[in-house]
């Protein structure tokens, strides 16, 4: 997910951004985008985590958060973002193509990361819109297979056509040669939309107040000595998940202290 423009700033972070290379850009909707750009090769990350991202415009560097829709094995790094137009950033970043260059902060962080959760059976993890890209590097990650027995991936969106980033994240990821095998009977794919018909309607929050989403499932409703979850979507739907959860008996845990869900505070007021 991308911070609103908002928080965009034009300086960066210790030790300045460095300058990659663009390899690849998918436009999925018209509001909707995908990049690939290059990797240096000091750069670490775990597997959640966000980093800034950014253009020199008129001159100055102009940059914001974005969460890294990669694993932290891949030798590039891959970003989902909506496009804005009349965005300070995003109205420029929305029209970059492969060749081109943008700049890449030295120092990913974040508390999307298994690390910031207890042991648990089930993960959860609660989407909408561009919310699903720290979690298109979670379920490439192994440790999340390792660590979880079912991994239920929710997207919720306003309208179908941008499921598709979504679709084709988890198509790929049953493909893919590390992980693929370890997703099998493991990661669940279960979304819905909001703003026209479609195969399921509702916010994700409706899906579990009225317990749809469990019966669609075959689960049991959340239970906090087995289930764990992260969310990430718009402020509004954070806290009315967070809000679900903890009404469930679950805690929110951070780097320093895991628990059962967590939510990236870096993107929330």
């Amino acid at each position: 997910m991308s911070s609103s423009d908002s928080a965009e700033t034009t300086a960066a972070k210790s030790g300045g951004p460095t300058t990659e290379t663009v390899l690849e850009v998918r436009h999925w909707t018209d509001r909707l985008f995908s990049f690939r750009i290059t990797r240096p090769a000091s750069f670490r990350f775990r597997s959640g985590e966000f980093v800034m991202i950014g253009l020199v415009i008129a001159g100055k560097p102009l940059l914001r958060a974005y969460s890294i829709a990669s694993p932290a094995w891949d030798e590039a790094l891959d970003f989902y973002s909506i496009k804005v137009e009349g965005g300070p950033l995003t109205s420029h970043l929305l029209k970059i193509e492969p060749g081109d260059t943008v700049l890449l902060g030295r120092k990913p962080t974040g508390t999307l990361v298994l690390d910031a959760l207890t042991p648990g059976k089930r993960l959860y993890l609660f989407s909408t819109g561009t919310g699903i890209a720290p979690f298109a590097s979670l379920i490439r990650d192994p440790d999340t297979y390792e660590r979880y027995e079912e991994v239920i991936l929710t997207h919720t969106c306003r309208q179908t056509a941008e499921l598709a980033y979504g679709e084709h994240l988890v198509a790929t990821t049953r493909e893919d040669p590390l992980v693929g095998e370890m997703t099998a009977g493991k990661l669940r794919h279960y979304t819905s939309v909001t703003q026209e018909a479609g195969p399921r309607m509702g916010r994700i929050t409706s899906l579990m107040e009225s317990g749809q989403l469990f019966a669609d499932l075959g689960v049991p409703p959340l239970d906090p000595a087995s289930d764990r979850a992260m969310i990430c979507g718009s402020m509004a739907m954070i806290a009315d998940t967070k809000a679900l959860l903890e009404k469930a008996g679950l805690k929110e845990g951070s780097n320093a202290q895991p628990a059962e869900f967590v939510i990236e505070r870096a993107f929330v007021g």
